[in-house]
């Protein structure tokens, strides 16, 4: 993108003819076993959520945290999400490049958000800087390029290697597709300190697949926990990858 064109976040998140901007299966399967993976690391205090889209996430964090605040650039997401959530959150419509926040947070959150950005880096060190608390801990998961599902799509010719960005992402705003090295190196390069690196989810089959799946008796819970479990076996092998990260010196 040049510096000359401006990014509609609005249209960004809407569904394209062939490809869904969230799924059935980010909603009731990754959500609540990403906050599963979080949830030994959260500290006492406020939580920051940086990229809300519609609320869905946030409404799980308030069964959490008393004091949260979310940063979405999408008008229209940030509207139906005050309208579902009122005044329990304080929402603040900006760019996270622009964003000027009132306080420091002693959790952030950064949940399938950073392969949107057009600089993570300099997002990772305002983050690092301006944004965690002393002893605050910053969550940041991304869609995972070595997920079983997408290398059988590259075996299969849909897409051209592991990391691609595929049109559709494109128009959903993704700028890159990240494995665990890669990630890592875009939070130290942003004087962050790593904890903790796994995955959430072994994952072998597309979103639109699962979402079909989830609507027969085929997969029972069990199945669920036992691919969750998996996952943190074989992180490099999650339809997510998350990182826990501290304040580190720039």
């Amino acid at each position: 993108m040049t510096a000359k064109e401006k990014r509609d976040y609005d249209v960004e998140i809407k569904d394209t003819a062939d490809h869904k901007y969230a799924y059935s299966f980010d909603f009731d399967v990754m959500h609540p076993y990403m906050l599963r993976a979080f949830q030994p690391f959260f500290g006492r205090g406020s939580v920051l959520e940086l990229g809300s889209f519609k609320g869905d996430f946030t409404a799980r964090l308030l069964d959490h945290f008393d004091d949260v605040t979310c940063v979405e650039a999408s008008e229209l997401a940030i509207a139906e999400a005050q309208q579902r959530l009122g005044t329990k959150v304080k929402f603040i419509n900006s760019t996270f490049e622009r964003a000027i926040l009132p306080a420091r947070y002693d959790n952030i959150l950064l949940t399938h958000v950073l392969e949107h950005l057009d600089d993570p880096v300099s997002v990772l060190r305002r983050i690092n800087v301006e944004w965690l608390s002393e002893k605050g801990r910053l969550f940041v998961a991304c869609p995972n390029a070595n997920a079983p599902s997408r290398q059988i799509a590259v075996k299969m010719g849909l897409i051209s290697h592991n990391s691609a960005v595929t049109p559709a992402e494109q128009q959903h705003g993704h700028r890159c597709t990240y494995a665990l090295d890669t990630l890592e190196r875009d939070a130290v390069a942003a004087g962050l300190n790593v904890l903790f690196r796994s995955g959430v989810f072994f994952k072998a089959l597309a979103n639109f697949q699962w979402d079909r799946l989830l609507t027969t008796d085929i997969i029972s819970k069990a199945y669920l926990d036992g691919c969750f479990s998996l996952g943190q076996q074989y992180p490099d092998l999650c339809a997510s990858i998350f990182l826990v990260c501290e304040r580190g010196e720039v």
